[in-house]
C-alpha cells in the first residue's frame, strides 16, 4: 500500500513496544490465577516500561494454547506462526491518536518478530506509514455518514399504503377536520353540514349548521346553543382549554382580524344559554348580549393586513397564534389579553368579569392594535398557510407557497433554526407529534411528508400514486389517538402509520428484516448479514457484539447474495435491481458497481472465483446467463461491464432462472436453474462439460405442483468417497427433501439420493466440512441435518443423521461452517443471524444483549434454545402421544391431509 507524505503516522520502535503491552499484562493476570496449565505461577511483567533490548528472554516458556488464547482476546489480532522465525502480521489495526482525535484504520502492518520460544518477542523492525490527508478524511466522513444514515434507519416508519377511502356522494368541501381523544372524527362542510365518523370512516351522524358559531352535544351532536350575529365572517376557528372550568374561543376572518371570546365557569354558562328561546330548533343568543355576561371576555385585535389564513390558541404559551399570506406579519405569537399598563387593565378587567358584576359597555367591533411588548411578529417570504407550535420542543413550524417547512424559536422572529425541503407544491398543513420528535406535513399536491425534528431530515413520503387520494384537498386533519392522517379531497381519505411490532422479552432479532443471505471474514473474524431492505450489518463474530452498519446498497431493492473476496478485504453483494456492488464493508464505502447495459434481472447467487493468476467476479440470476467480470482493483471505471458471454451460455445453456453456482478449483464450476436442470462447465474453455436433470424417485412421480428446483449445489472433494470413479462428487438438493449425488467426471452419471429432510421439506442450503465427509442441509422450516458422507452407500436408502436440530423458525437462508473455531453460522427470513456448536448448541443470536465468547462454552446460551423456536408449533417432537389427532406433517402443510 502506497501512500503520499501530505499526513505522515510514525511508529517509533519505543511504541511498538507498547502494542504489545495490553497483551503482556493480559498474559501476566492470567498466569496469576489458577487455572488448568497455570498451576497458579505469577511471571513478572516489565512489557509495559521502556526497553531497549526487546522482551526479557528469561520468561518462563507458556503453552502453545494459552499464548493463542491471549492472541484471539486481544482487539489487536495476529495471525501467530510457530518456529524459529515468528511473524505476526496485522491486517488492519486501530491506532489510538494522542488526545482521542480519531481512529484510523492502516493497512498492512508487519510486525518482525524473532525469538527462541513463542513467549519471548523481540520487536526488530516497524514500517513508518504515511497517509494523505484526503484518503483520512474520506474514510472517516464515510464512516460518519453511515452511522448517521443508521441513526436515521432506526427511526423510521411509513404509512400504510393505499389509503383508507370513503365516497362523499357530494360535491361540497370538507373545510375543517377534527379528530377526537376516543379516535372519532368531525367534519366540517362549507355549507355547515357537521358529520361524526367512526375511526374506520362511517359517518354516524350529520347535522347542519349556518354562519353562527353553534355548539354541539359531541355524543349525540343535539344542538346545544348557539352565537349568532357576528359582524365578520369567521375564516378559521379554533377552540382552546385555558384553565379549570374556562376556554377560550377564537375565529379569524377576512379583515386580517382575530376575535377572541374567553368564558369562565363554562359549564353554568352554557347550561344559561341553553335555556334561552330556540331559532329553528337551537338555544340562542346574539353576540352582543353574550359579551354582557359577566362570565364572558370579548376582544377583537387587527393583526394581518389580508385574510387569517389559521388561527390557534396554545395553552403551555398561553398565547394566541394566527397566520397570513401577507409577508410584513405573516405570522403573530400574541397575548390573549394585553399586558400594557398591567395593574391597570388586571384591575378592569377583573371587575368587569370576575367580580360577578353587570357590564354597562357597549360592544365595540371596532379592532384593537397590540403593543410591541404583546407579540412577535415573523416576516416570512409569500407568507404563511399553515403552523404549528410545540412547547416540549420550544419550535414553531410554518409552512406557505414558497414550498418550505421553516423551524422556527417561537421566541425569536429573526431567523429560521433551520429549513426542510422536499415539498414541490404549496404546504397547506403542518403538525407537530412531540412524542416521537416528528413533523408531518401535506402540500396541495396531495403528497404527505413525515420529518425526523432531530435530524431535520425526511423520514417518508405518501405520494398521491402510492396513496391514491385524487382531487383538491380542502382540509386535513392528524389524530395522535389512532396515529392516522385524515384527509378530505374528492373523498374521505386515512392514512395510518404503520406500527412496528413490539417484541417480546425474550425475543431478540438481528435485524428488523428479514436476512437475505449472511457470511463469515476470516480475515477481520467478522459476520456480514444483508437484509430484504438493502441494509449491511457487520458483526464480531467473538462476541456477537454489533461493529457497522450501512445501508441504501441497491436503491432500497432486496440484497439476494454476497461473497467476500479471496483476501478478505472487500465485500460483494447482488441485488434483486440486476446489480453487484463490491464494498469496503468497514465505513460502507461502495467502491464499484458491476452492471450489465440495458434491462437487468435479480441476481440469484455470485461468487469469487480464481483461474490461473486471474480473478473474476461471477453471477448468475433471473437472466438465465453467467456473467463474468474480471476484478481489477486498480481500474478507476466506478461501473464495470462483464466479458462477452460464453458462447455454449449462449447457444445451450440453460432455459430457466439460475439459482445457484458453486465452484470446483481449479477449473470446474456447477450452476443449477428453477426447472431442475444442472450444467457443468469448464472455465477455461468456457464450455459445457456435462449436464444432467434431477431424478425423481417413484413415490414422487405422480405428485402434483411437486417443486424441482435446485436452489443449492456443493462439490464434494475427498479421497475417502466410495462408489465414485474420482474424488470429485456433487452434491444438489432435490424433491420434497431429497439430496441428490453425481458423479460430474463421468459424464455426469447419477450415483444415488437420499431423503435428508425428516418432513420431506425443500433442502434450500448445503455446507460441508473441510476436513471431514459432513454435510449440512437446512430445510425450509429452519431445520438442520448433518450427514457423515464417508458412510453413504447408493443402496442404502437414507444414511443414519448424526445430528439435526431446529435453528430458525423460517427458512433459512444462510449457512457457512467455521472450521476453525467448530461453528455453524446461520441465517433465517425470521430476522435472525445465529451462531451453533458444530453439533447444534446454541452460542447466540447475533445482537442479543448478552456477549459471548466462542470458545467459553460458559458463556453460550446452551441448554436453552432460541425463545421463537421453543414457543413454534413446528418445534414440537413428534411423539405419537403428542400427536393424538393431528401429525407434525398435518402442521406443517395444514391443506394436505393424510389419504
Amino acid at each position: 500500500m502506497h501512500y503520499r507524505n501530505s499526513a505522515c503516522i510514525s511508529l517509533k520502535h519505543l511504541k511498538s513496544s507498547s502494542i504489545l503491552s495490553e497483551l503482556w499484562s493480559a498474559g501476566e493476570r492470567t498466569r496469576s490465577t489458577s487455572g488448568p496449565g497455570c498451576r497458579g505461577e505469577k511471571v513478572t511483567d516489565d512489557c509495559s516500561a521502556p526497553r531497549r533490548g526487546g522482551v526479557s528472554e528469561d520468561r518462563q516458556e507458556q503453552p502453545e494454547w494459552l499464548v493463542r488464547e491471549l492472541l484471539r482476546q486481544s482487539r489487536r489480532r495476529h495471525s501467530v506462526t510457530l518456529g524459529d522465525e515468528v511473524q505476526i502480521m496485522r491486517r488492519q489495526h486501530s491506532i489510538d491518536l494522542t488526545l482521542r482525535l480519531c481512529s484510523l484504520k492502516v493497512h498492512n502492518i508487519y510486525l518482525n518478530v524473532k525469538s527462541e520460544k513463542i513467549v519471548n518477542l523481540n520487536i526488530t523492525r516497524l514500517t513508518q506509514i504515511h497517509v494523505t490527508q484526503g484518503e483520512f478524511s474520506t474514510h472517516m466522513m464515510q464512516e460518519y455518514k453511515e452511522k448517521q444514515e443508521t441513526e436515521r434507519r432506526s427511526k423510521q416508519l411509513a404509512f400504510t399504503l393505499p389509503a383508507t377511502m370513503k365516497a362523499l356522494g357530494h360535491g361540497i368541501p370538507i373545510v375543517n377536520i377534527h379528530s377526537t381523544h376516543d379516535g372519532t372524527v368531525v367534519t366540517v362542510r362549507e355549507d355547515g353540514v357537521v358529520c361524526y365518523w367512526n375511526p374506520e370512516l362511517k359517518p354516524l351522524k350529520t347535522k347542519n349548521m349556518d354562519r353562527e358559531l353553534q355548539l354541539y352535544e359531541l355524543s349525540t351532536l343535539e344542538p346545544y346553543c348557539q352565537i349568532n350575529a357576528l359582524d365578520t365572517v369567521p375564516l378559521t376557528l379554533d377552540y382552546g382549554y385555558t384553565g379549570p372550568d374556562k376556554c377560550c374561543v377564537l375565529y379569524g376572518d377576512m379583515e386580517g382580524c382575530v376575535t377572541i371570546i374567553l368564558i369562565s365557569s363554562v359549564g353554568d354558562t352554557l347550561r344559561l344559554w341553553n335555556k334561552l328561546p330556540k331559532i329553528e330548533n337551537m338555544p340562542n343568543i346574539a353576540v352582543d348580549n353574550a359579551v354582557l355576561s359577566p362570565n364572558v371576555t370579548f376582544v377583537r385585535w387587527k393583526v394581518h393586513q389580508d385574510w387569517v389564513t389559521q388561527a390557534k390558541y396554545f395553552q403551555g404559551f398561553q398565547a394566541v397564534v394566527s397566520s397570513s399570506n401577507e409577508e410584513s406579519s405573516s405570522l403573530v405569537i400574541g397575548r390573549v389579553l394585553p399586558l400594557t399598563d398591567a395593574e391597570q387593565q388586571l384591575g378592569e378587567i377583573r371587575e368587569a368579569c370576575y367580580e360577578g358584576k353587570t357590564k354597562k359597555v357597549q360592544l365595540s367591533w371596532t379592532p384593537q392594535l397590540r403593543a410591541a411588548c404583546d407579540q412577535t411578529v415573523f416576516t416570512i417570504y409569500k407568507g404563511v398557510k399553515t403552523f404549528d407550535l410545540c412547547q416540549k420542543h420550544s419550535l414553531l413550524v410554518t409552512g406557505g407557497m414558497d414550498r418550505l417547512i421553516r423551524m422556527w424559536n417561537p421566541h425569536f422572529s429573526g431567523k429560521p433554526t433551520g429549513i426542510l425541503k422536499g415539498h414541490s407544491a404549496p404546504i397547506i398543513y403542518l403538525c407537530i407529534f412531540s412524542e416521537d420528535s416528528q413533523i408531518f406535513s401535506v402540500s396541495i399536491d396531495r403528497s404527505v411528508k413525515i420529518w425526523d425534528i432531530q435530524d431535520q431530515c425526511c423520514l417518508f413520503t405518501a405520494d398521491p400514486k402510492a396513496s391514491g387520494i385524487h382531487g383538491d384537498i380542502s382540509a386535513c386533519s392528524y389524530s395522535s389517538a389512532l396515529e392516522s392522517f385524515y384527509i378530505a379531497a374528492d373523498c374521505m381519505a386515512m392514512l395510518s402509520l404503520k406500527i412496528r411490532p413490539r417484541l417480546h422479552s425474550r425475543l431478540t432479532v438481528s435485524h428488523n428484516e428479514t436476512v437475505m443471505c449472511c457470511g463469515y471474514n476470516e480475515e477481520f473474524r467478522q459476520v456480514v448479514s444483508c437484509t430484504e431492505g438493502s441494509v449491511v450489518k457487520v458483526w464480531d463474530f467473538d462476541t456477537g457484539r454489533q461493529v457497522f452498519e450501512f445501508g441504501g446498497t441497491h436503491n432500497l431493492s432486496a440484497i439476494t447474495c454476497m461473497t467476500f473476496d479471496p483476501k478478505g478485504r472487500r465485500l460483494v453483494t447482488g441485488g434483486r435491481d440486476g446489480s453487484l456492488k463490491i464494498w469496503n464493508f468497514n465505513n460502507g464505502q461502495c467502491l464499484k458497481t458491476l452492471k450489465k447495459d440495458g434491462e437487468c434481472h435479480e441476481v440469484c447467487d455470485c461468487i469469487f472465483l480464481q483461474v490461473h493468476r486471474n480473478v473474476y467476479v461471477m453471477s448468475v440470476g433471473r437472466d438465465r446467463m453467467i456473467d463474468i467480470y474480471p476484478d481489477i482493483p486498480e481500474d478507476l471505471h466506478h461501473v464495470q461491464r462483464p466479458q462477452p458471454s460464453w458462447q455454449d451460455d449462449l447457444k445451450n445453456g440453460h432455459k430457466d432462472d439460475i439459482l445457484c453456482v458453486a465452484q470446483c478449483p481449479p477449473s470446474l464450476i456447477a450452476t443449477s436453474s428453477y426447472d431442475g436442470e444442472i450444467i457443468v462447465w469448464n472455465v477455461v474453455s468456457g464450455r459445457i462439460q456435462c449436464r444432467f436433470v434431477s431424478p425423481l424417485l417413484a413415490e414422487h412421480q405422480n405428485v402434483e405442483g411437486l417443486d424441482t428446483s435446485v436452489p443449492s449445489i456443493i462439490f464434494l472433494k475427498n479421497s475417502k468417497l466410495q462408489h465414485f470413479s474420482s474424488a470429485t462428487a456433487l452434491l444438489s438438493s432435490g424433491a420434497m427433501g431429497c439430496i441428490n449425488l453425481w458423479n460430474v467426471l463421468s459424464g455426469g452419471k447419477f450415483v444415488g439420493s437420499f431423503k435428508a429432510s425428516r418432513y420431506q421439506q425443500k433442502i434450500i442450503k448445503l455446507a460441508k466440512t473441510d476436513k471431514d465427509m459432513l454435510l449440512y442441509a437446512a430445510d425450509r422450516i429452519g431445520y438442520i441435518y448433518i450427514y457423515n458422507m464417508e458412510k453413504f452407500a447408493p443402496e442404502q436408502k437414507s444414511p443414519r443423521v448424526e445430528h439435526f436440530w431446529r435453528a430458525h423458525t423460517s427458512r433459512i437462508t444462510g449457512l457457512q461452517i467455521v472450521d476453525n473455531d467448530q461453528v455453524v453460522l446461520t441465517s433465517s427470513a425470521d430476522y435472525t443471524v445465529r451462531l451453533w456448536s458444530a453439533h447444534g448448541e446454541f452460542i447466540g443470536t447475533f445482537g442479543q444483549p448478552e456477549s459471548w465468547s466462542v470458545h467459553i462454552p460458559s458463556s453460550w446460551k446452551h441448554p436453552a434454545v432460541p425463545y421463537q423456536v421453543l414457543i413454534d408449533p413446528l418445534s414440537m417432537p413428534d411423539h405419537e402421544i403428542l400427536n393424538v389427532k393431528t401429525h407434525l406433517s398435518d402442521a406443517i402443510n395444514p391443506d394436505k391431509t393424510e389419504g
